[in-house]
C-alpha cells in the first residue's frame, strides 16, 4: 500500500486538493488491497482550514504529529502558496521530502517548495501565469513554462489547477500501469494525455505598456494593423531608429524579439478569432497576417501544439 500525504495551509485552492486525491481514490477501485493509496491530510493549523473559496476543511492530522516518511506528498496552490510562506510548513517539508519516495506541488503549490529551498537543480513547472514570478523567485530551479507537468527524478510539479489531475494520472500509470490510469480518466471523463501544453491557455505576448514611447508606438501601430507584411527595417522605420538599435531596445523593453513579437501577436489575434467568431480558416490566417492557412496551421502546431481546428473545437 502506498501512502499519500496533501499538505494543507490558510488559502489553499481546494480543487487542487481535491482532484488529485479524487483520482488517488479511484484508482483504488481497480487495485487490490495490499496495492491500494492510503490517502490523508496534513494542516498547518489545527482546527478547519479555510481554502481559497471560503469551503472549510480540517485535516487529518497536524504537521507536529504528521508521519515524514510519505511515499508520495503534495502540496496544492492557492493564494496561500504564493502570498504567505508558513515557516513550520517550510522546516517541516525540508526533512519529509528528504524521506518521501517522492514529492511534489500543483499548480503555485511550486511556490512552497521553493521558499523551502526544494526546487533548486531541478525541472519544475506551475500555472502560466505565475511562471515568470517563479523564474524570478527561484532563479536556480529551471521553469518549463508549457508543460501541464514536469517529473523530474523524485519531484514531480503540474501546471494551474486541473494539471494536478494529469499529475495524478501519471503518478498512477507509473505505479499501476496505464491500464488502470486510462480506466480511472474514463471514470473523470478527462483525457489521458492533453493535446498541446499550457501555451494553449495563456496569451503569448504581453499587454503592451500604457506609457508611450517609440517601442509602444510601434507595438501598437504592429497590433493595428497585423494583417500588413512587417519586417523590422519597416518597424524600425516606425520607431525612428536604426534597425540594429531598434531591435536591441525592443528586446531590452519587451523581453522579446520584435519579430516575436509580431509572430506572437498574430497567433493571439487568430486565437481571439477562433474563439469568438464563426469565420472561416482563410479569413482569419489573413486578417491575422499569416498569409494563408498552411502558415497559420504550422506555426499554431509549433507554438500551442495544436492546429487551429483542434483550438476552434476546444476553445469555441
Amino acid at each position: 500500500m502506498k501512502t499519500v500525504a496533501m499538505v494543507l495551509f490558510p488559502d489553499f485552492l481546494l480543487l487542487d486538493m481535491a482532484g488529485p486525491m479524487e483520482v488517488f481514490s479511484i484508482a483504488n477501485r481497480y487495485l487490490a488491497q495490499d496495492q491500494r493509496y492510503e490517502l490523508s491530510t496534513i494542516g498547518t493549523e489545527h482546527g478547519a482550514l479555510r481554502a481559497s473559496n471560503g469551503v472549510n476543511i480540517t485535516a487529518d492530522v497536524h504537521i507536529d504529529q504528521a508521519s515524514d516518511r510519505y511515499d508520495l506528498l503534495l502540496v496544492p496552490g492557492g493564494p496561500g502558496a504564493y502570498n504567505e510562506k508558513h515557516p513550520p510548513l517550510l522546516d517541516w517539508l525540508r526533512g519529509a521530502s528528504r524521506r518521501a519516495g517522492r514529492y511534489g506541488s500543483i499548480c503555485t503549490g511550486a511556490f512552497v517548495l521553493g521558499h523551502a529551498g526544494l526546487l533548486d537543480g531541478y525541472r519544475v513547472t506551475t500555472h502560466w501565469h505565475y511562471t515568470e514570478r517563479l523564474i524570478k523567485g527561484f532563479p536556480k530551479a529551471t521553469v518549463e513554462t508549457d508543460q501541464i507537468y514536469v517529473q523530474d527524478r523524485n519531484l514531480i510539479t503540474s501546471g494551474g489547477v486541473t494539471a494536478g489531475i494529469d499529475l495524478a494520472l501519471a503518478v498512477v500509470a507509473e505505479d499501476h500501469g496505464k491500464k488502470v490510469a486510462q480506466d480511472v480518466a474514463k471514470v473523470l471523463l478527462v483525457v489521458m494525455k492533453r493535446q498541446g501544453g499550457q501555451a494553449q491557455f495563456s496569451p503569448l505576448m504581453a499587454a503592451v505598456a500604457p506609457h508611450e514611447t517609440a517601442i509602444t508606438r510601434v507595438q501598437n501601430h504592429v497590433l493595428e494593423h497585423l494583417d500588413k507584411p512587417f519586417s523590422i527595417d519597416c518597424m524600425a522605420s516606425l520607431a525612428a531608429m536604426s534597425p540594429r538599435h531598434f531591435a536591441r531596445v525592443f528586446a531590452r523593453d519587451v523581453n522579446m524579439t520584435p519579430m516575436e513579437f509580431l509572430q506572437s501577436a498574430r497567433i493571439d489575434n487568430a486565437r481571439n478569432l477562433l474563439e469568438t467568431s464563426e469565420l472561416p480558416l482563410k479569413t482569419i490566417a489573413f486578417k491575422s497576417g499569416f498569409g494563408s492557412v498552411r502558415h497559420m496551421r504550422f506555426l499554431f502546431s509549433e507554438k500551442l501544439g495544436l492546429t487551429p481546428s483542434q483550438y476552434r473545437e476546444q476553445f469555441s
